[in-house]
């Protein structure tokens, strides 16, 4: 795919999602990076249900310790891995206090160092909490890149990568977002909602999935 047509995609997502957000629910940082460690392998529905009544209970670093590990599995018990996510709040609200003041870090390296949180929490937290230029490459996105030829890579650093080189920096700030709501909602997984694509025109996908039916 060339320079023009990833311009061109990018200028599509944009047009019809100006200021495209997350879909998880906080206030601050600090809820942001709770309700994304929380997020793994879970929708961000049941996150955002669970994630209510916790934060309505412990709304700092602090507040979360009081709280303790059986509080916070309690509150998010409906949700998967529950037991290990609770652990890892505790440990990482542990961290937050004692070693950042209570404050959620801004950079990579001490974000990382959180238990729980990987290279796609960090980068979630850079680009949506602090407006940093990060790309959290999810299973969504990864599709995305790789079905449109966008950025295809083998794995999500190497499609990371080029997203970062590729995509225009105009678009850089929030082309997680776009590419993420896209892969959710219309280049889905089984079969791709293609003719309801603003950018299949533009897309290198060779199968594209005709309209159903009408009967």
């Amino acid at each position: 795919m060339n320079a023009d047509k990833r311009e061109a995609i990018f200028a599509r997502l944009k047009a019809a999602n100006p200021h495209p957000k997350t879909e998880l629910n906080y206030r601050n940082p600090f809820e942001l990076l709770i309700a994304v460690l929380l997020s793994a392998q879970a929708t961000d529905v049941s996150v955002n249900q669970a994630s209510k009544g916790l934060f309505e209970a412990a709304p700092t670093p602090q507040a979360m310790l009081a709280l303790g590990e059986k509080g916070v599995r309690h509150h998010i018990r409906t949700i998967g891995l529950f037991n290990t996510k609770a652990k890892n709040v505790i440990k990482t609200c542990h961290m937050l206090v004692n070693d950042h003041g209570g404050e959620v870090p801004q950079t990579r390296e001490a974000l990382e160092a959180l238990p729980g949180v990987g290279r796609k929490t960090a980068n979630v937290v850079l680009n949506t909490a602090f407006r940093q230029i990060a790309m959290a490459v999810d299973t969504h996105i990864f599709r995305v890149s790789n079905r449109t030829r966008i950025a295809p890579g083998k794995d999500v650093l190497q499609v990371e990568q080029k997203l970062l080189r590729h995509v225009p920096k105009a678009y850089l700030l929030d082309a997680h977002h776009w590419l993420i709501l896209h892969g959710r909602y219309v280049c889905v997984a089984r079969k791709p909602k293609c003719y309801n694509c603003s950018i299949r025109d533009l897309c290198d996908f060779r199968d594209k999935t005709p309209a159903p039916d009408k009967k």
